[in-house]
């Protein structure tokens, strides 16, 4: 059985489009927020980073959780929209 893609749906692109606009706004580079989360318990390398800023990469909860936390922010604004933040 062939792998079935894991296409990102609506929900996941505008997560992927905040998290970006809160790191910049915050001016934190890929690497620097990649290695606050990986501080947090949470692994993560800036290319994985990368490809979920680009929706190329799902992001998991606990990825998410973690991702508000290094952001300082409630999970629930990464879920909003970008100009709601």
């Amino acid at each position: 059985m062939a792998a079935r893609s894991l296409e990102i749906g609506a929900g996941g692109i505008r997560a992927a489009r905040t998290i970006e606009i809160l790191r910049t706004e915050r001016g934190l580079s890929q690497r620097e927020l990649a290695a606050r989360v990986t501080a947090l318990g949470r692994p993560m390398s800036n290319t994985m980073l990368s490809r979920i800023e680009r929706a190329q990469r799902r992001c998991d909860v606990d990825d998410l959780l973690t991702l508000a936390q290094a952001l300082r922010v409630p999970a629930r604004a990464l879920l909003q929209d970008s100009a709601t933040c």
